[in-house]
């Protein structure tokens, strides 16, 4: 077991809370997977993560999402931790080699998208350049409702355990 998991293991389900709270953004998610304590190692936090995903209500992922920024820009929202400000800042590091072009095209999908789905577009960005972003989200402004809310779940489930896999290494 690795020392983080170790210390964690051990710490009060509030402490324990509030320590991966940034790795996700919900506090229900959070609670749920620091409920699933003892975790012995990286595999059965993901596995514990995701469980507690799913199992989420819809106001919990949106308190998710509402943690993250814009695509493309480097402000996080204020909701949003020091924590997760700065790993949104290394995951959208490819926006910075962004041509005008794409960069406008972004901002401009970023607000259909806001005005269609009242909620900001979220996108596992590690290792994607910014045109494949634009791409997603053009697709995604297809999507009904439904599709477009599960969607963007699991694009955040995706974002959860690369931030988790972060947040293990210290």
């Amino acid at each position: 077991m690795s020392e983080v998991l170790a210390r964690w293991n051990r710490l009060s389900v509030e402490e324990a809370a509030q320590e991966i709270l940034p790795c996700c953004g919900s506090r229900s998610w959070a609670r749920a997977v620091a409920m699933r304590r003892p975790i012995n190692d990286a595999t059965s936090l993901l596995a514990a993560s995701d469980v507690a995903w799913r199992s989420l209500e819809v106001c919990d992922w949106m308190e998710a999402f509402s943690k993250h920024p814009r695509i493309g820009e480097r402000k996080a929202p204020r909701a949003a931790s020091a924590q997760s400000a700065a790993w949104s800042a290394q995951e959208q590091r490819n926006m910075a080699d962004a041509g005008e072009s794409v960069q406008l095209a972004l901002a401009e999908g970023n607000r259909q998208y806001e005005r269609r789905f009242d909620r900001v577009f979220i996108v596992c960005a590690t290792g994607k350049p910014a045109p494949e972003i634009l791409e997603i989200l053009s697709r995604r402004l297809r999507n009904d409702d439904f599709t477009e809310l599960r969607e963007a779940a699991e694009e955040q489930r995706k974002i959860t355990n690369i931030r988790l896999t972060k947040w293990l290494l210290g």
